[in-house]
């Protein structure tokens, strides 16, 4: 059994070569290896421009978050209204309730960061989980689309930072990375 993430110990930090080398691996099960990361090259992830940044609990990394056009798939037609947002959790950590947590780290690192005016997230539509945690963090569907790469349907959400109660407060309680939550709360793009 892994050792137990404090959830309250999520935050966002600057991403390292060694995180990027590590995050350009992950491998996802279907249907969710349309995430997949393997081949990336981590170079490319530490551009400055292409905005990502690693979500440690503790010491460990657990994820990432990216800010800005990285977040948009080709097929919608975005705007500079919201910024965009996206991420993943370790492949091993996906399905364990962390995605709420994760998510949450990096909406307050983006609106202290960049204040928008507002978050935008783009969801594949089967991803289920993501949608929920998205929806319950308080964005609402604005519309769907077919990818330009490969027609799967993605789900664009925006959550308008002036118009939504701020965050809930994270859980602070360690679980166990075998524990299942009772309710489905998780990111997974």
């Amino acid at each position: 059994m892994q050792p137990a993430i404090e959830r309250h110990s999520i935050h966002i930090a600057p991403l390292t070569r060694e995180h990027a080398e590590d995050i350009s691996t992950w491998r996802y099960e279907a249907p969710y290896d349309v995430y997949d990361m393997v081949g990336t090259d981590p170079e490319e992830l530490l551009e400055p421009e292409v905005g990502y940044h690693a979500v440690i609990a503790g010491d460990r990394l657990i994820g990432f978050r990216s800010f800005g056009p990285d977040g948009q798939v080709p097929g919608w037609d975005y705007d500079d209204s919201a910024l965009d947002t996206g991420g993943g959790l370790r492949p091993e950590l996906t399905g364990h309730g962390l995605g709420r947590s994760a998510i949450t780290a990096g909406l307050a690192f983006g609106r202290e960061r960049f204040a928008p005016a507002a978050f935008r997230v783009t969801v594949a539509a089967f991803n289920t989980r993501a949608l929920r945690t998205v929806k319950s963090l308080g964005f609402e569907r604005v519309g769907s689309f077919k990818a330009a790469r490969d027609a799967r349907t993605f789900e664009v959400l925006l959550r308008t930072e002036d118009q939504v109660l701020p965050l809930p407060p994270t859980e602070h309680v360690a679980q166990p990375i075998g524990h299942r939550p009772r309710r489905l709360d998780l990111d997974q793009g």
